[in-house]
């Protein structure tokens, strides 16, 4: 039996509310401010949670600079028809697109930094597999 459970991701950033507003926006989800204002929680229709934190000395990673690690990877299930729409939304947004190459795997993957500069993915999902191997919010 498990002793943990997985609660929500977090990031870090300097404007706690831009930040839940991109992703609140791009999922399609509800911001849930709390008590403190530096703590928003996104709630996704799926159940999915991510939250974000200000951090006034948020640095945010430069990657994909070869001496420079991406820190942590959000990846975003599209329905493989939606990804040439899902993209133009996430850059309307504030998204940066990081690489856009194939990266010869099974799946359509397109690489961004949000606007606060975490790295995240728009990936391609194939319906059978994506409740069972993609829900990692």
């Amino acid at each position: 039996m498990a002793v943990a459970k997985t609660s929500v991701l977090i990031l870090d950033c300097a404007e706690p509310m831009a930040l839940a507003e991109f992703y609140a926006t791009l999922l399609d989800a509800e911001t849930q401010p709390g008590a403190d204002p530096d703590f928003i929680e996104i709630l996704g229709n799926d159940g999915a949670r991510l939250a974000v934190h200000r951090d006034r000395g948020h640095a945010p990673p430069s990657w994909p600079r070869p001496d420079d690690s991406q820190q942590a990877h959000l990846r975003i299930l599209v329905s493989p028809g939606d990804m040439d729409e899902a993209e133009r939304e996430a850059i309307g947004l504030g998204a940066r697109p990081l690489d856009t190459k194939d990266n010869g795997g099974p799946l359509d993957v397109r690489l961004y930094s949000d606007p606060a500069g975490h790295t995240f993915s728009l990936a391609a999902s194939a319906p059978s597999t994506e409740a069972a191997t993609e829900r990692r919010l």
